[in-house]
Formats: C-alpha cells, structure tokens, sequence
C-alpha cells in the first residue's frame, strides 16, 4: 500500500470513531428518555390481587407485553418509548380492570397506573 493509501485509509478509521462517539452519546441521551408504567392491581376494596395478569398493548404496532403481578400486586413496565401510546389492564380470575391510556402527549417519565379489579368478564 503506497503512502495516499494509508493516509486514506487512517482518515477513514479517524472519521469512523468521529461518527461513533456522538452517536453513543445520543444513544445514552435517548435511554435517560424512555418510559416506565408501573402501579398497582386493587380490588374493589383496594386490598392488593396478587398474581393478576397485567397486559400493556402498544397502540402503534399492537404489540401487547404481559406481567405478573407480584404477592403486592405490583407491576412495572420500563424501558418504552416516549412517542407512543400504550393501553394497560388487569385481569385475574374472572374480574378485569377498566383500560387505562397513557398518552404520548404525557410528558413525565415514571408513571403510576392504579387497577382496580371490579368488572366481570364478557363470556366467551
């Protein structure tokens, strides 16, 4: 490789890591942007249901995530995207929560969705 090549191909490795770095830096920024929906499922007396069956539907892709609430009937979804609109709900036995939206347009980054259990379920 003559001299123009190497200082050609040195150029080309420098810009390469001139790229990167912003593009790392904008990828930590945008991380620090991302969502968590997390709360609670409470029966009609507000005690905790455990082991109910929260389900978080992406409005965009229709892409649905599920959890399981824990023996405090805790949930938490995190990592999504800002931009988008999600629908959460609780079900367990035969009851259900009414759906809850958290809109795009809601600018806090940790959000607390309450579920209370006191619908019956449609039959099937």
């Amino acid at each position: 490789m003559n001299n123009r090549g190497v200082l050609t191909l040195a150029f080309a490795i420098a810009l390469g890591f001139l790229l990167a770095v912003p593009a790392g830096a904008q990828d930590k920024k945008g991380e620090s942007q991302l969502r968590t929906i997390h709360g609670s499922a409470i029966d009609k007396n507000e005690n905790p249901v455990p082991s109910s069956v929260i389900y978080l539907l992406n409005v965009r892709t229709q892409a649905v995530k599920t959890y399981i609430a824990d023996d405090a009937g805790s949930y938490r979804f995190s990592g999504l995207d800002p931009n988008v609109d999600y629908e959460v709900h609780a079900e367990h036995d035969d009851t259900m929560s009414a759906t809850r939206t958290v809109s795009s347009f809601d600018s806090r980054r940790d959000i607390e969705v309450i579920l209370k259990l006191n619908r019956k379920k449609a039959a099937r």
